[in-house]
This record gives C-alpha cells, sequence and structure tokens, in this order.
C-alpha cells in the first residue's frame, strides 16, 4: 500500500490520523477523571479501580471481532464509529446513568479503535517509517492524555455538568475529523460474519504471533507496560492524599500528566534512535521502570515524586513504541495488523485487569508498601523478558 501513496496524501492522512487520535484519547481520560470525580460525590471511591475494569473488559470479550472489523472496513470508518460509542457513553453517564455500565460503553468504543487507529499506520508507510510513525501517534496520543487528564481534573472540581459538556465536544470533534481520513481498502475483508470461525480464526492468529519470537516479545513487553500505566494512575488518586496531604482530583490528574510529558519525551527518543532492527535497545527504558516506581513509592515530597514519575514515563515511552512497531510489522506481513492489534489489545488489557485486581486486593494496604511493591513485580517481570530475550538471541 505504501507505493500506492504519495507524499502528500501520507502527509494528509497521517495528520487527520493524529488529530483524530489526539481528540479522542483527550476525551478517553477528561471522562476518566470526570467519572472517578461522579463516584467520588456519589460516595463511591470504591469503585475507582472497577471503573478501569469496565472499561477493559470489553477489550477481552471482544478482542476476537474487533481486528477483523478494523481488517473489514475502512479503518477510518471503523474510528468514527468507535467515537460515537464513546461519545453515547459520555452523554449516557452525564443524564444519570449508572457510571460502571457508561464506561463500559466507552471501553467497548475503545475497543474497537485501537486496531484501527495503529493497525491503518502499516497501511500508510513501510517497516522503515512505521517506528517513528508510531512515536508521532504516541506522541499525540500522550499529549492527549496530559491535556485530557489536566483538563478533567480542572473541570470535576468545578463541576461535573461542565465536564461532561466538554468531554462530549470532544468526542464530537473527534468524529468529524474521523471523515478526514481516506478511504484506505480493507486489509483482509470478511465475505460474512461467523462468530465461531471469527473465534477459531482468531486463536489461530494468537498462535501464529505466539510462534513468532518477535511478536512474541512485543505482546509480555507491551502488556507489562500497560499493566504499570493503569495501576500507577490509580495508585496516584490513593498515594497523593496519603504521602504529600494533598486530597483535590487536580493533583493527582497534574501527575498523571507529568507521566505523559515524559512518555513523549521516550517515545521521541524512540523513534530517533531505535530501528526495527534495533528493537532490543527498547529493553534499556523497560529495565529502568521498575526501579524508579520503587524510587518513587518512597517520596514524600511533591518535586522529587514528579521528576521521578517523568523518567517513569520516559522510559516506558522509550520501551513501548518500538514493541508496537514491531508488532505492527509482524502483524501485517502475516495475520492483517488490525487483527494483530486486536490480539495485543486482549493481552495489554488481560494484564490491566489482573494488575488492577491485585491492587483492588492490596489497598486496604498500606499504599506506600502497595506502591514499591509494584515496582518490584514490574522489575522482575522486564528482566525475566530481557533475560529471555538476550538467551533467544544467543541460541
Amino acid at each position: 500500500m505504501t507505493s500506492h501513496l504519495d507524499l502528500s496524501l501520507r502527509s494528509r492522512s497521517m495528520l487527520a490520523v493524529l488529530i483524530a487520535q489526539f481528540l479522542s484519547a483527550f476525551g478517553d481520560n477528561a471522562l476518566l477523571i470526570t467519572a472517578i470525580g461522579l463516584v467520588k460525590t456519589q460516595g463511591h471511591p470504591d469503585w475507582i479501580p472497577l471503573l478501569q475494569a469496565a472499561f477493559v473488559v470489553p477489550f477481552i470479550l471482544l478482542a476476537p471481532f474487533v481486528g477483523a472489523l478494523a481488517d473489514t472496513f475502512p479503518k477510518g470508518r471503523v474510528m468514527l464509529a468507535a467515537n460515537a460509542l464513546k461519545l453515547a457513553a459520555a452523554v449516557t453517564m452525564a443524564a444519570g446513568l449508572q457510571p460502571l455500565l457508561c464506561y463500559g460503553l466507552a471501553g467497548l468504543g475503545a475497543a474497537a479503535y485501537s486496531p484501527a487507529k495503529y493497525g491503518i499506520l502499516s497501511q500508510m508507510f513501510g517497516a522503515e517509517k512505521l517506528v517513528k510513525a508510531n512515536g508521532l501517534l504516541e506522541g499525540s496520543t500522550i499529549v492527549a492524555i496530559l491535556l485530557g487528564v489536566l483538563a478533567g481534573g480542572w473541570l470535576a472540581d468545578h463541576g461535573l455538568n461542565l465536564a461532561f459538556a466538554g468531554v462530549v465536544a470532544v468526542y464530537a470533534l473527534a468524529a468529524a475529523v474521523n471523515l478526514l481520513i481516506p478511504r484506505f481498502p480493507a486489509e483482509h475483508a470478511l465475505e460474512r460474519f461467523d462468530a465461531s470461525a471469527l473465534l477459531r480464526e482468531f486463536l489461530a492468529g494468537l498462535a501464529t504471533l505466539w510462534r513468532d519470537r518477535d511478536a512474541r516479545f512485543s505482546l509480555l513487553g507491551t502488556s507489562v507496560f500497560w499493566g504499570t500505566g493503569s495501576t500507577l494512575r490509580l495508585l496516584l488518586f490513593v498515594w497523593v492524599p496519603v504521602a504529600l496531604g494533598l486530597t483535590s482530583n487536580q493533583m493527582p490528574a497534574n501527575l498523571m500528566g507529568v507521566v505523559s510529558v515524559g512518555i513523549v519525551v521516550g517515545a521521541g527518543l524512540a523513534g530517533a534512535l531505535v530501528k526495527l532492527e534495533q528493537v532490543n535497545r527498547a529493553l534499556l527504558g523497560g529495565l529502568l521502570l521498575g526501579p524508579l516506581v520503587l524510587l518513587f513509592a518512597q517520596q514524600t515530597a511533591l518535586l522529587p515524586a514528579a521528576l521521578l514519575l517523568m523518567g517513569i514515563g520516559a522510559t516506558g515511552g522509550f520501551f513501548v513504541v518500538p514493541l508496537n512497531a514491531l508488532l505492527q510489522e509482524r502483524g501485517h506481513h502475516s495475520i492483517g495488523a488490525g487483527r494483530a492489534l486486536a490480539l495485543q489489545n486482549l493481552w495489554e488489557n488481560l494484564a490491566m485487569l489482573g494488575f488492577v485486581g491485585a491492587y483492588a486486593l492490596l489497598e486496604h494496604l498500606p499504599v506506600v508498601k502497595v506502591a514499591s511493591g509494584f515496582g518490584a513485580i514490574v522489575l522482575l517481570g522486564i528482566a525475566a523478558l530481557a533475560w529471555g530475550r538476550r538467551v533467544r538471541s544467543q541460541g
């Protein structure tokens, strides 16, 4: 596909994808902070981990189907339909429906959106440009997370109705920008929808990617990263009042934004320094994640905590961006990029659900101890992954 795209069309297409992804991710994160503010106002702070679980469950349940959907229809139109679901989630939550169900609907939209937004890159760019394209998309996403959590935190502290109005407007604008993405042809179109056949195909695709050494490395590595990120942002809402003595929604949101800035920096460095044939360099960032989380857990002052969180973001961005590009490239040449990204979503969201579930079980313990244990698990997990990668490369 890349050879048929001239530079001007490719640039316009990438710009539309970046803007659409920015707006959609902004809305996702503003909606999360608004939902957290809502359940706290309703007297259910114990629902905060359940919000994250409600969002990721659709990624797991729909994984056999959303990748095929992304590969069957023009990916820009799939992104449009997914944003419409997110818009409906924000509207229904604002109207007073059960927040967990509404946030689950947003997760449904996100589950459909993800394989389309990443899979379209492999239709626009060859392997030599894929890491840089992923760096741009990841950078757009992280800037959106930064601004989304900041805006969500500020709005939630100044009025939930205002916050919901802002989220609805952003999702509507994202849907409009989706219409500007060109209609790229389907990669592996379905002739008919057969749920059992899709499930069998999904399992066969999982086996195909698992046998691929590079794809397996990417699946495991990105799963650890996103499990780490999902747990860290929930931890912040408990850690900040205990360690820093601050009780507003704004400060945890600000610190989540600091992590996002770090990820932008790390993603940019990865795009400049790591090519697909040098993907093992990404492990340098991954191996630093756990130690930085361990150090962060012990802080009692804002400045060192913020610096460590920026470091966590930077090392995480440097780690995950090349691994995303690696899986897209392997998927594009085997089962289809959309299907490969759906499989990645399954792994990542199982990891997120497992990490968040473990946190929910342990949240009665002192938060500093929980954060420290979490950092140790991340360190051991990525060290095992690096060791396995090294052993296989020498074999």
